[in-house]
């Protein structure tokens, strides 16, 4: 897997959206899909990090993307049904969907945790992602083969002191992960969810300021698996929990 080949047409003709596309893990993912052929809908906060993505991959040469500014702490229904009729208008389908897009909010002990961080945290990684996997269901299922891809961490398999609504909200996510992935079973829909470990990202460097990052793995070395699931070759993997690394 981790030797996973990855060419300029991996993923071609593929309509990807990726979550949390300005920074980290998910603009990495977005530059790679571009760069194997998909045409990527970049969705995150902040606009001028996504508009740098945009310009990336225009000027790599790979398919022009699509910008959706959304923030997931304060999206309704409304937003995301509009955004599952926008793409159906534009593309006619959406072959994938990477819920990367994450709060960290305040790690602390339990009697500490506060509330509106508590439901921060709920919103962004779990309602919010429940929310748009409904609204962009009718686009999935105009996919030949459609993959949904969910982020999961080490501390949504097992709880971590002062990790809290973090860790929580990962075990939401790996419990949402598996029931659509049991609904769908036997359709044109898979169900993924990808555990990146210890990665060099903005969010770890909050999370753990003391550690020295330089050996850390970086998001580039976790975008073999990232495209095989979005890719024809992962048709038969579904329903799984997968670590990079």
């Amino acid at each position: 897997m981790h030797n996973y080949p990855i060419t300029d047409s991996t993923l071609a003709g593929k309509i990807i959206l990726v979550t949390g596309a300005g920074d980290g893990i998910g603009r990495e993912a977005a530059l790679t899909y571009a760069g194997a052929g998909a045409t990527v809908i970049l969705l995150g906060r902040t606009v001028s990090k996504l508009e740098a993505v945009y310009d990336e991959i225009v000027a790599a040469g790979g398919p022009e993307p699509a910008i959706v500014p959304m923030d997931l702490k304060g999206a309704t229904k409304s937003h995301y049904q509009g955004l599952g009729a926008t793409i159906i208008d534009q593309f006619g389908r959406l072959d994938g969907l990477l819920h990367n897009a994450g709060l960290l909010g305040v790690l602390s002990p339990f009697e500490h945790i506060d509330h509106d961080s508590w439901n921060d945290v709920m919103q962004v990684n779990v309602t919010a992602q429940f929310m748009m996997t409904q609204a962009l269901m009718p686009a999935l299922k105009q996919s030949a083969a459609a993959s949904i891809v969910f982020t999961s961490s080490g501390v949504g398999r097992k709880g971590r002191a002062f990790w809290g609504p973090y860790a929580v909200s990962k075990f939401a996510t790996e419990g949402l992960a598996q029931v659509i992935a049991d609904e769908y079973e036997g359709s044109t829909i898979r169900v993924n969810v990808i555990n990146p470990g210890a990665t060099r990202t903005s969010m770890r460097g909050r999370a753990y300021p003391a550690e020295d990052a330089q050996k850390l793995k970086t998001p580039a070395d976790h975008m073999p698996l990232y495209v095989y699931l979005m890719s024809d070759d992962s048709r038969s993997v579904h329903g799984e929990s997968l670590d990079a690394q």
